[in-house]
Formats: C-alpha cells, sequence, structure tokens
C-alpha cells in the first residue's frame, strides 16, 4: 500500500508543479489553475506525512 500512496503523492506533486506552472499561459483562468496546482502540491505533501506516517512504527 505504502508504493500505491507514494506513487500517487509524486503524480500530484508533479501534476501540481506543471499546473503552476503552465497557468501563466492559460487566458482568463490563471488564479484558479494556479491555486489548484497549490492545491495538489498541497495534497502530494500531506499523503506522506499523514498516511504513510503511520506505518509500522518505524
Amino acid at each position: 500500500m505504502n508504493v500505491v500512496a507514494f506513487f500517487i503523492a509524486m503524480g500530484l506533486f508533479v501534476f501540481g508543479m506543471w499546473l503552476m506552472g503552465t497557468a501563466p499561459e492559460l487566458p482568463g483562468i490563471q488564479a484558479i489553475a494556479f491555486f489548484a496546482g497549490i492545491m495538489c502540491v498541497t495534497l502530494a505533501v500531506a499523503i506522506p506525512a499523514t498516511i504513510l506516517g503511520r506505518g509500522d512504527g518505524v
């Protein structure tokens, strides 16, 4: 399960960075796209900090 959560978190992180990078090129929805990128990166950091941090006690 840790591997699956890692790949989900890494995918969200990369997608969020891509979304923040392309936000200036999206006319009319720059702020929404940038905020969505920030939320993806935040969720990607929260997954290992909460779910993966509760592992086998190691």
